[in-house]
């Protein structure tokens, strides 16, 4: 038994528009408090799957902060039955994204997802759904934009520019290294969005890619072997 709780929302198994429908209620649980939060874990998350359906593999990997050393790191395999479909990726993943969290013996105190938060048509991207289902800090961090628009940003590490749809503040257009494209930093949940590119910035360490989602990316994607790295679990699940 993993010392992550996860909190029974919803069943997954859903009509795409039941989907949409649980995503427009959830949203509005979503919560940004404003001010620093103590960070002494932080976890990356990321999936991995090579066709529409069938086996895929969840990642989560676990550093102590600020230091981003691995401290532990869970993966569950298991099939997945639900097409890519755009808006709805968490109810793709999050099941067996939750799997491996459940396996998990140290607790992070923020999570960085490998997708949007509240960057999102129904304010409730994967982030911010696995936040909600965690209880926990969420931060999305996306390679590509879901909505919004944002104007250009200066090539320096550490501009931004805010990401707006309709007027409304959704994310930010981050510049996380010299010259390379940004990453879309947004609110997942229990973080403003102030914090949440502070700590982007502060776990990319040169990179484009924040230290906790490249190693989880790398794991998902099984490049990166499990031995060695503290506690290690790997798990199979049907979702």
């Amino acid at each position: 038994m993993g010392a992550v709780e996860v909190v029974r929302l919803h069943d997954w198994r859903v009509s795409p528009a039941e989907a949409r429908d649980i995503q427009s209620k959830l949203a509005a649980s979503v919560s940004a408090p404003e001010g620093a939060i103590d960070v002494n874990l932080v976890a990356g998350i990321d999936m991995h799957s090579r066709q529409a359906r069938g086996m895929a593999r969840a990642a989560v990997v676990v550093l102590d902060y600020p230091a981003l050393t691995p401290v532990e790191l869970a993966v569950a395999e298991g099939e997945v039955d639900m097409p890519y479909i755009p808006g709805l990726l968490s109810f793709r993943e999050c099941p067996l994204i939750l799997a491996a969290c459940e396996k998990i013996r140290n607790t992070p105190d923020l999570v960085l997802v490998d997708g949007q938060g509240i960057a999102h048509p129904r304010r409730l991207g994967l982030a911010s759904h696995l936040g909600l289902c965690l209880d926990v800090a969420t931060i999305g961090c996306a390679k590509s934009i879901l909505c919004g628009t944002h104007m250009p940003l200066e090539d320096e590490a550490g501009s931004y520019a805010e990401l707006r749809e309709h007027g409304e503040l959704v994310g930010a257009a981050v510049r996380t290294r010299l010259g390379v494209k940004p990453l879309y930093v947004s609110v997942g949940h229990k973080i403003d969005l102030s914090t949440a590119i502070d700590c982007v910035m502060r776990c990319c360490r040169g990179r484009r890619l924040p230290e906790p989602t490249r190693v989880a990316h790398l794991a998902a994607g099984g490049q990166l072997s499990l031995e060695g790295i503290g506690r290690s679990t790997t798990t199979k699940e049907h979702v």
